[in-house]
């Protein structure tokens, strides 16, 4: 999609698009194009109108129904902030005070829209003129024009002082390149993004889950938030906005824990139940004091799998019931599963080289229970631990 479609598709005649390819999309994409081609829709409109219907309706697991008003680019939707966690993100910002807010990076907007509808004031800017021109309809579309403007310019070239808060979501990808790993080739780079506490106190960066601890600006909170179970973002919270060294934060429970992140858990043998924690918890080394919640242990220092004797119920973790130990050998592993009939397995791994899928063929797996297998290490030691 360039400028003129996204004019185009918020025309009458666009609006008529959408609705049409909402009518004939999800079969073949060759047959939906000629439908609407059928009914006089020209090619290009046609194709953009199909794209979006597919986005829309992809779109629905972040934004819920409001996917179905907003527009969207490939990598944009990608990258957008999931509706629960821009709320989330927003109700914190406004209990904190906040009523002004320069979203640097703005994308699509999700972060914009949900400070707007919190009431903060929102000055959004994005690089990338298709970006910013997308972000400008989803506000519109939303209704929030009058509390977000978006503009299309360099982050780096904002007064970000005027504001109360700053949020800022580097580019960590490029056209062809995936993702950039390197903070220094974010756009905009991380030295820029690094300064704006000492400029504006309050605030927020989004950065990738896998972002190093070590970058964390000195006095600021480290959250690592996931949605069912998967690892979506880290977030920096500066200055006064900082509450915790360390937050793991599961949604859509609200659950949270938090604690220093430096703390290390108790080791010991293993035991009756295996628990693997939350994506969120591992990330933001808050193992050990989940363990401690649990009355847990490890039962080896290096891999976050938590032992106990007895069953806890926990938000922070899937709980398995271990029934066998043993060092990992393909052979007696292979010759155990077929004695107790497991045709189907999870194959979970920590702290392990092996390939799951590939180890699943290895099985050669026949049988009608079930079961989980645990790769891990104990001791040190390469161990499965077949479970329940």
């Amino acid at each position: 999609m360039d400028l003129e479609l996204l004019a185009s598709l918020r025309t009458r005649e666009g609006s008529d698009a959408l609705a049409a390819a909402a009518e004939v999309a999800g079969g073949d994409p060759l047959a939906a194009a000629s439908a609407l081609r059928s009914r006089g829709i020209a090619a290009p409109l046609a194709a953009a109108a199909l794209t979006q219907t597919d986005l829309r309706r992809r779109a629905e697991g972040k934004f819920g129904a409001g996917a179905a008003e907003m527009f969207f680019t490939r990598p944009g939707f990608e990258q957008a902030t999931r509706a629960a966690v821009a709320d989330r993100r927003a109700a914190r910002l406004r209990a904190a005070g906040v009523e002004t807010l320069a979203d640097l990076g703005c994308g699509l907007g999700s972060d914009a829209l949900a400070a707007a509808r919190r009431g903060i004031r929102v000055y959004a800017v994005d690089a990338d003129p298709l970006t910013a021109a997308v972000a400008r309809a989803n506000t519109e579309a939303a209704g929030l024009a009058g509390l977000v403007t978006v503009e299309c310019a360099d982050a780096t070239s904002v007064e970000v002082e005027r504001f109360d808060a700053v949020f800022a979501d580097p580019a960590r990808r490029r056209a062809g390149r995936g993702r950039v790993m390197d903070p220094q080739a974010w756009s905009p780079p991380w030295d820029f993004i690094a300064a704006l506490p000492a400029r504006v106190p309050r605030t927020v960066l989004k950065l990738a889950p896998g972002i190093d601890h070590a970058l964390l600006p000195p006095g600021a909170e480290g959250e690592w938030v996931s949605v069912d179970g998967d690892l979506v973002e880290a977030a920096f919270w500066c200055g006064p906005l900082a509450e915790v060294p360390r937050r793991a934060s599961l949604l859509p429970s609200g659950a949270g824990l938090h604690g220093s992140g430096v703390e290390a858990a108790p080791v010991g043998p293993v035991g009756r139940f295996l628990y693997d924690p939350d994506p969120a918890v591992v990330r933001s080394h808050l193992v050990a004091e989940f363990a401690a919640g649990i009355g847990g242990r490890l039962a080896d220092p290096e891999i976050a799998y938590v032992h106990s004797d007895e069953p806890v119920e926990t938000p922070y973790a899937r709980r398995l019931e271990i029934t066998d130990v043993l060092p990992f050998s393909l052979k007696r592993l292979r010759a155990l599963l077929r004695e107790r009939g497991v045709g189907r397995a999870e194959i979970r791994k920590r702290g392990s080289a092996l390939e799951p899928e590939q180890l699943r063929r290895d099985l050669k797996l026949r049988g009608p229970a079930s079961a989980s297998i645990v790769l891990t290490r104990v001791a040190g030691a390469p161990t499965v631990l077949l479970c329940r």
